[in-house]
């Protein structure tokens, strides 16, 4: 085995990118309100903003596209997909949807009443926000190593197993409406949750007779780290240990857009309740589109099924998941703090503690994420207060227990050259770190606001 793994594919079609001057870059993000969302992606050198939908589909995913079958309903391509799903997953139900939120919309008003709590590892913004506006309560119950980005665990995206029982025993079980198991856990660090932990929930879900439901957009990469760091894995295949983490459950949402490596694309899947599927095929007529569509072209539906089989291809992980590791370790070695371990699919910098002189009210994470866009034309994401967002009671701003920058990896998109790129901008960053301001809202929308907030700095 060499030192240095090259990219086990070939590259066959380029899309040029240019970085605009300085002052351009600096006229553009003042024009869309400091908020890295309204940028036109022509004003982007290297785009960081999300790995949802943005990876680079293979030869055989393109070619898949030409066999596209249009059929309003019973569409082919439909039935690939299902056995796919059958097979790699293990579920016998599944509709489509055109993305991880739309599965969101359609499933949850079937299992939330409104008060009830949704109890998670850590919830991420939309699934927070479907569950708000369908009168649910939000409960983030992750391990405190997750809240320490200096901390080394290999699994910081696990549930705390006593508090997660403590909750249910102080507010009872018909308080909660499921459990959710996020995989990786995006909020944390992109971290992944174990096996064993997986067990533990499925052992006080069924003691209090709660459905367990997985958020699976990067299924794929949390069975490789379970594979690379968790006993007893490590002779197991990607597509075994894939099949044993969603037995423990009785459904899935998916936003297909990360390790479907589909530009767009989402589903619902349900392990054996009939009963459910039944009310989830009626849901998603109004909303999605008929059940064997839900939102997708049937080309769409052939590019996902042949994704999903590629992304369980152990070269591809061990490539996609060591790029991501290699900025982390860049970025260590100038003194940037960022959670630890690295991630699956992003390296997220502690802009706390970076930039401790900004508060939280003020978004340290959104000033570092204009910064950046300012140095190098390289636009990332803000996860902290700003996305966090207020009380839906009182109103009042909420303090993210990290206030994270995301730079968000896409899928066979980009060399270690532009991961060099960014290190580089973030030296000539933290040589200046501290003339940096933070930011306050001049246009704040009541929901999911960061996508089309505008903010001004304080001067």
């Amino acid at each position: 085995m060499y030192e240095k793994m090259a990219e086990p594919y070939k590259i066959k079609m380029v899309e040029p990118i240019k970085l605009i001057p300085k002052e351009e870059r600096e006229k553009k993000i003042k024009e869309v309100g400091y908020n890295q969302f309204g940028l036109r992606s022509e004003d982007i050198f290297i785009d960081l903003l999300t790995d949802s939908g943005t990876g680079s589909m293979s030869d055989n995913q393109w070619s898949g596209l030409m066999i596209g079958d249009e059929s309003y309903a019973g569409s082919r391509n439909y039935y690939n997909l299902k056995e796919t799903i059958k097979d790699l997953i293990g579920y016998n139900y599944f509709v489509p949807t055109h993305q991880g939120r739309g599965a969101e919309n359609v499933i949850f008003p079937l299992l939330i009443k409104k008060g009830q709590y949704v109890l998670g590892n850590m919830h991420f913004d939309t699934t927070k926000a479907h569950i708000e506006l369908k009168g649910g309560r939000a409960v983030n119950l992750v391990i405190d190593e997750a809240y320490d980005t200096a901390i080394e665990h290999p699994f910081k995206g696990n549930f705390d197993i006593a508090k997660l029982e403590q909750f249910i025993e102080q507010n009872g079980k018909e308080s909660c409406a499921f459990i959710i198991i996020t995989v990786t856990c995006n909020s944390a660090g992109g971290q992944p949750v174990s096996i064993e932990n997986i067990k533990k929930v499925k052992e006080l879900a069924d003691k209090y007779e709660l459905k367990i439901i997985f958020d699976s957009a990067r299924f794929a990469e949390n069975a490789y780290f379970i594979k690379k760091r968790e006993k007893g894995y490590e002779d197991k295949s990607i597509k075994e240990i894939i099949k044993e983490m969603f037995s423990y459950g009785e459904g899935l949402t998916m936003s297909a857009k990360k390790d479907g490596i589909v530009n767009m694309g989402g589903m619902i899947a349900l392990k054996d309740d009939e009963k459910l599927f039944e009310s989830v095929r009626q849901n998603v007529i109004p909303i999605e589109g008929f059940p064997t569509y839900g939102g997708l072209s049937g080309r769409d539906m052939e590019a996902l099924s042949r994704g999903l089989r590629e992304v369980i291809e152990e070269d591809y992980l061990t490539c996609r998941i060591g790029q991501v590791e290699y900025l982390g370790r860049e970025l260590e070695k100038i003194g940037i703090p960022i959670q630890k371990p690295v991630g699956g699919h992003a390296v997220f910098v502690d802009a706390k503690k970076m930039l401790p002189h900004i508060p939280y009210y003020e978004f340290p994470a959104q000033s570092l994420c204009v910064e950046l866009y300012k140095e190098a034309g390289i636009r990332a994401v803000e996860i902290g207060s700003f996305l966090l967002g207020r009380d839906p009671d009182t109103g009042e701003q909420l303090e993210s227990p990290l206030e994270l920058l995301r730079l968000t990896i896409p899928r066979r998109v980009y060399t270690n050259n532009h991961m060099d790129v960014i290190v580089e901008a973030f030296k000539n960053i933290n040589k200046r770190k501290e003339q940096l301001k933070g930011y306050t809202f001049s246009y704040e929308p009541k929901v999911l606001r960061h996508f089309i907030a505008k903010l001004k700095p304080i001067e």
